[in-house]
């Protein structure tokens, strides 16, 4: 989706579009060190990103309409979306609260981009909802193909084109590849998809590990299929992570992406059918060192208040820890679950019992005393 929490509220503010609209605290009603959540590409014009600073968004960008996250309303967004895709294809698997695969069955790349036209013009006729798409045979290029779609195209790569598609194009933009990853693969000499060929797997493997084999795999345009491992794993654990193009030292902007990692999870689960009981926060820090954290809840939850609350918590133990030892900045912040387990019916919450009325006119069942 494209710039979703913005294109959310631009459905129900169609007055504002066309602006500069950033979805996050607004610095202007007092000091904050939150972060902007989404911003409208007329914002970001200005250098204005998701999970940049809120007072350095307010300088590049002061004629900005800021807007409060009403995270409710994005869940519910989600749900829309992903109940669209399955009227669509045969499979869909939530990636994230604003992205997701679906699997459609189509004979050449024609009627992949015809499927595709049909999928994005009905999020927009339906949902008014702007949508990227990209279409391959393999989920990853999918993604980077989606990415280079942005805003509001749709990039199709048959199997044939992998190679030359993936080759000129930035090693930065494969998933998993990070600000510090790259930067050690520059001094390699790496700098593209294509040039990740070039170097001896020995010496790439000095730097990525074992997923040497996977990026070596796709550069050549034969990825590696984890389409049935994943079904195996399913569903032991979940997770989502922003790695940071600037280290972040600021617990305040720690806690407001873990909370938009944490909505975003939620909306996931939810869309799987699948409540959670052990929330986790993994910590990648500037020295590449990694922390992991958990805390396994009293019962198996599904709501999305419940994990940030947790994730938060976790975080902030985390933090401390940190603090009073080496004090080091963030480079990636993971948010994930475990002991997942399916929701056969709805988890009531106190909102779910409604508080009594004198009105008996909307107490159809309600019978006058004797």
């Amino acid at each position: 989706m494209d710039a979703f929490y913005v294109a959310c509220e631009l459905r129900d503010r169609p007055e504002l579009v066309g602006r500069p609209v950033i979805v996050g605290p607004d610095p202007r009603l007092g000091f904050t060190r939150g972060v902007v959540l989404s911003a409208s590409y007329e914002a970001r014009k200005f250098g204005v990103r998701s999970a940049v600073p809120a007072l350095r968004a307010l300088r590049a960008c002061p004629e900005a309409v800021w807007v409060p996250a009403d995270f409710t309303k994005y869940e519910r967004a989600a749900h829309e979306i992903r109940d669209f895709l399955a009227s669509r294809g045969e499979r869909v698997v939530p990636l994230s609260i604003d992205e997701a695969a679906v699997r459609v069955e189509v004979e050449g790349p024609e009627l992949a981009r015809e499927a595709a036209r049909e999928i994005q013009s009905g999020l927009r006729d339906q949902l008014h909802l702007p949508a990227s798409l990209g279409v391959s045979t393999d989920r990853t290029v999918a993604k980077i193909a989606s990415d280079r779609a942005k805003p509001g195209g749709i990039v199709v790569v048959p199997p044939s084109e992998i190679a030359a598609f993936l080759e000129p194009l930035p090693v930065e933009v494969v998933p998993g590849i990070g600000p510090k990853t790259s930067e050690r693969l520059h001094a390699l000499g790496v700098t593209t998809v294509g040039s990740l060929l070039e170097i001896a797997p020995a010496r790439l493997r000095s730097v990525v590990g074992e997923m040497v084999h996977e990026l070596r795999a796709l550069a050549q345009g034969s990825p590696i299929d984890r389409t049935g491992e994943e079904d195996e794993r399913s569903p032991r654990s979940r997770s989502t992570a922003q790695t940071f193009g600037e280290d972040v030292g600021d617990l305040e902007e720690l806690r407001d992406v873990a909370d938009a990692l944490s909505t975003s999870l939620a909306g996931s689960l939810a869309s799987e059918r699948l409540r959670f009981q052990t929330v986790t926060i993994g910590l990648r820090w500037e020295d590449f060192d990694r922390t992991q954290r958990s805390h396994t809840l009293s019962a198996a939850h599904e709501d999305a208040e419940t994990l940030r609350q947790a994730a938060r918590r976790i975080l902030g133990e985390s933090w401390a820890e940190e603090q009073a030892g080496a004090g080091r900045k963030v480079r990636t912040l993971t948010v994930g679950v475990e002991r997942l387990s399916e929701r056969r019916m709805r988890q009531p919450t106190l909102e779910s019992f409604a508080a009594p009325t004198n009105d008996m006119s909307r107490d159809p069942v309600r019978r006058p005393g004797p």
